[in-house]
This record gives C-alpha cells, sequence and structure tokens, in this order.
C-alpha cells in the first residue's frame, strides 16, 4: 500500500525549498476532495444546463462501478464523455476560467498548500482534463506546469474521448512526468492513492497525504490570487446528493419564482413586501429612508446610492421605501425590462447624455443608481463611478446585502434576463437594505468637494457599514479578466438595448 511506503506530508519541511521542484496530484492531494464529480457537474450544468446535469448524475454509478471495480482509467472516462460529448471547447475553457476557480479556491489542501507554495518550481499532475483544471492551477495556485488527460475535439467540439496516452493515472502520470522533466528528478512528490506510487517513485522524496475529510481548507486570503470575480448559477458545491435536490428543485423553483414576480408585478408595492415574505422571500430594513420627495411644492428628488448586488436591488429598495421609483441602469435585458415592477432607464454611457437623463429624471422624483456600473458576489465594492455627485446634494447613500442558498442572481456569461427568475428560485433568498445618514451638505459639491472625492466617500461608507472591502477595479476590469473583453456593449438600434455577453471569475 502506498501508506505504508512514503511518509505523510506532514513529515515534509517547506523551510528552504525555494529552488526545489514539487510535483503533485490533483484530487485528494492538492485538494481535500477526493472526488471530481462536484467540478464536472459543475461544467455539466453550466454549459449545458439540467438534462446534462441528469445525464451525468444517471452516468455516475456507472463509472463508480468501473472505478473501484475495474480502473480508475475506465470510471474517469465514463464522467468524461457524460460531461463533455458535443460541448463546443471554448464553453469548457469559459466555463473553466470563469466558474470552477472559485469552487476549487474553497478546498485547497493546508498541509499540501504548506509544502507546494513553498516550492520554487510547481507542477501538478492530474487524471482531470487539462482544460477543466489548468486555468485555475496556474492563474491562483501559481502553477508553472500542468499535466493532465486530454480531451479529443473536432470542429471546436469535445467528442467525449480523450486522447492518447488516455487518462492520466499509474503508469501515464509516470511517463508524463519523465517526459516534462527528462533526466532531471523532482525534489518532491505528493500523492494520494496508490496510483500515485509510480510517479511518486521519480522524486527525490516522495510524501502520501492521507484522508482527512474534517481538516479545514486553505483560507482564501491566503492563496496567491482572491476569488474577486466568479460566475455560474450554482451557489453550493454539487455533491451528487446535491446535484439530485437541484435537478428535483428547479420545476417547483421555476414555478415559485413565477409567483413570487407576479405578486412584485402586480400587487400595490406597500403590500409587496408582506406577499413576498409569506412566500418565503425575506427583507429586512434598517435605517430610517427619507420623506418622499414632492414635485408639487418644486422639491428635486432623492439619489439613492446603492452598492450593486443582483438586478434586483432597485425593486428591493422600492420594497423597503413603500413606493415605487424609478432606476437607471447600464445594461438591462428586455425581458427584465418587460417585467419589473419598477420603471429603469438605460444609461448609454455617453457623460454628458447620461447626465441629462438623470438630471430630468430627479427633476421628476426620486431615484436609483448603481455607481459601480456591474455587480460583484464577493465582499469587495467596485470603483464608484463619479458622475452622480456632480448632478444633486441630495444624496442618500443604501447598503444592499442579500442571501442565496442554491442558485445566483447575477450572470455575466449567461442570459441577464434569467437573473431574476433564479434569485427568486432559491427556496429562501434574503435582502437586506439598510439606509445610511444623507450626505451632509459640506460633503458634496455643492460646497466644493470634487466628484471624485464624494464618490469615494460613499463608497467607504458603504463599504464600512457591510464590513467589505474597497477596490479600484471597474466593469472593465471585470469583463477583461473573465471574459477576455472590456464589456463594451453595442446598441442594436432596432432593440435600443445594450447586450453583453461575458464570463466570470477574478484570479
Amino acid at each position: 500500500m502506498a501508506k505504508t511506503t512514503f511518509p505523510t506530508v506532514d513529515k515534509c519541511t517547506s523551510i528552504g525549498r525555494e529552488q526545489h521542484a514539487v510535483v503533485a496530484d490533483m484530487d485528494g492531494t492538492l485538494l481535500r476532495d477526493r472526488s471530481s464529480f462536484p467540478y464536472f457537474a459543475l461544467v455539466a450544468f453550466e454549459v449545458g444546463g439540467i438534462l446534462r446535469l441528469l445525464f451525468l448524475l444517471l452516468a455516475t454509478p456507472l463509472a463508480g462501478l468501473l472505478y473501484y471495480f475495474v480502473s480508475e482509467s475506465a470510471g474517469i472516462q465514463v464522467l468524461i464523455f457524460a460531461t463533455f460529448s458535443g460541448m463546443r471547447v471554448s464553453d469548457i475553457e469559459s466555463v473553466a476560467r470563469a466558474v470552477l476557480p472559485k469552487f476549487y479556491s474553497s478546498d485547497v489542501h493546508p498541509e499540501t498548500w504548506r509544502v507546494f507554495s513553498a516550492c520554487g518550481k510547481r507542477c501538478v499532475l492530474t487524471a482531470n482534463p487539462t482544460i477543466m483544471v489548468e486555468a485555475f492551477l496556474k492563474d491562483v495556485l501559481g502553477a508553472d506546469l500542468v499535466l493532465g488527460t486530454k480531451i479529443a475535439t473536432y470542429k471546436g467540439r469535445a467528442t467525449g474521448l480523450v486522447c492518447k496516452p488516455g487518462v492520466l493515472v499509474g503508469k501515464n502520470k509516470a511517463d508524463a512526468l519523465e517526459k516534462a522533466f527528462g533526466e532531471t528528478q523532482p525534489d518532491i512528490g505528493l500523492g494520494d492513492r496508490d496510483t500515485d506510487t509510480p510517479f511518486m517513485s521519480l522524486c527525490k522524496e516522495a510524501f502520501i497525504v492521507p484522508p482527512q475529510p474534517k481538516v479545514k481548507p486553505v483560507i482564501m486570503d491566503k492563496l496567491p490570487k482572491p476569488i474577486i470575480f466568479h460566475d455560474g448559477r450554482l451557489v453550493q458545491k454539487p455533491t451528487p446528493l446535491m446535484a439530485l435536490l437541484t435537478i428535483l428543485w428547479i420545476p417547483i423553483g421555476f414555478v415559485l419564482a413565477c409567483l413570487r414576480m407576479a405578486v412584485g408585478a402586480l400587487l400595490p408595492m406597500s403590500l409587496v413586501y408582506y406577499a413576498l415574505m409569506a412566500l418565503g422571500v425575506s427583507v429586512t430594513i434598517k435605517g430610517t429612508p427619507p420623506p418622499q420627495a414632492k414635485k408639487s411644492i418644486g422639491q428635486s428628488g432623492v439619489l439613492f446610492i446603492c452598492s450593486h448586488r443582483t438586478l434586483l436591488d432597485p425593486v428591493f429598495l422600492s420594497i423597503a421605501l413603500g413606493h415605487a421609483i424609478p432606476a437607471v441602469t447600464y445594461s438591462i435585458s428586455r425581458l427584465s425590462e418587460i417585467i419589473s415592477p419598477i420603471k429603469t432607464v438605460r444609461l448609454s454611457r455617453d457623460r454628458a447624455k447620461d447626465a441629462s437623463i438623470i438630471k430630468k429624471l430627479l427633476e421628476e422624483g426620486d431615484l436609483a443608481i448603481c455607481p459601480e456600473g456591474t455587480t460583484c458576489r464577493e465582499p469587495f465594492l467596485l470603483r464608484f463611478s463619479a458622475l452622480f455627485a456632480e448632478l444633486t446634494d441630495q444624496l442618500v447613500p443604501v447598503a444592499m446585502v442579500n442571501r442565496m442558498s442554491m442558485f445566483h442572481g447575477t450572470t455575466t456569461r449567461g442570459w441577464k434576463g434569467m437573473d431574476p427568475f433564479y434569485f427568486s428560485m432559491n427556496p429562501s433568498p434574503a435582502y437586506e437594505v439598510t439606509f445610511l445618514n444623507k450626505l451632509p451638505l459640506e460633503l458634496t459639491c455643492t460646497c466644493g468637494k470634487s466628484s471624485h472625492e464624494v464618490a469615494n466617500y460613499i463608497q467607504r461608507v458603504i463599504a464600512a457599514t457591510l464590513s467589505y472591502e474597497c477596490t479600484n477595479f471597474t466593469r472593465k476590469d471585470k469583463y477583461r479578466a473573465l471574459a477576455g473583453n472590456d464589456g463594451t456593449v453595442v446598441e442594436k438600434p432596432l432593440l435600443k438595448a445594450n447586450k453583453v455577453r461575458g464570463c466570470n471569475s477574478w484570479a
């Protein structure tokens, strides 16, 4: 047994390893979880939807039988075929860049990482498809070399088969290591199972990572690059049980979502709060909002400056106020615009034109704006656009935070029109709206402050309320990191809409 051949990883010193080369397995070694099913399930769902996830789940018993009673390679081949067959390679790469790093990062083994991160040259040998893991291993963990299973493709689509020499397990790992390193012998080999013995035996030192299901993962802040942006609809890692529950819940959740959204669209805003509470949506209101502006006596509207978590931020702001107020937005799907219970007004990203739109709306009454320009799921605030500060001194910061247990209500890779549905499909979604004090006149542009000073101050106030961290990241940074573009929207004259397609996870 491999366990009796090599000492455990806690016996490996990490001091003075700057010039050493380390070679590590992935599942069960670099990651705590020995099963790769959740990550195949993420690709299946994000690219192929619920039917592909169901197909993978049905194929899993066969994969398990082959894995444990025939060969590790055969079991993994079944998972690869059930997940990848027919998928566009570009879609797989998109999910690998935008979705998987968040889940991988939450499962890094602390002892393995202690050794792996201490070495100057880092190599990972894995049975997982290279296309699935390379982005995470190189961009987030700083691996120099990734040797994994290569999937076969035809005309830009995966066939579901693997290229020679097959799945990288056992002797195939040792052969790949010898080919990559040549005559050079790696300093440290890290593995967790018998089939890792061939490549570990080629290293000067070798250590086994024993199964420790209760060991706590590495805190994400300790990794070289924290995950700030990420995409994907699933909140929790889809274990076989969680995948089954998700499949069973989606039809029920969709009906429930339609009911919740109908309530928001058809009932008076003063009653929506109570109706949503009855339907399982928790809405918590903190602070005291200012009185509604009265146009009849010439009062200018209040501009509510909201942190941006989902497309529904202005809707829940209106629910908290007890009356609907319009919102300006940079990007909204036609479907979301149609079903929205509040008025939404598109901005063009033309500074002069947008300023004119906002001023006109403020003359008519209160208005909501999310100056980050795009959403962020993690506890960070993106840089606030300063335009709003130049247009009025009636500014009220609003800290928005939400909770989703099954589905994320945002996307940059998928269709944004489904965002409200996915949020509402959660069994018990929650929103917390915190009204902060109206900005004192002396802190506005009216009394000499620059628009950037005002925007930065409001960003800091909201961040302090939520215990978030302020950043200088912008919408362009998000899309460049995740989608390979700057998020620029091309206007379609017939639709008069700005439509963005992108991916999503900062590494």
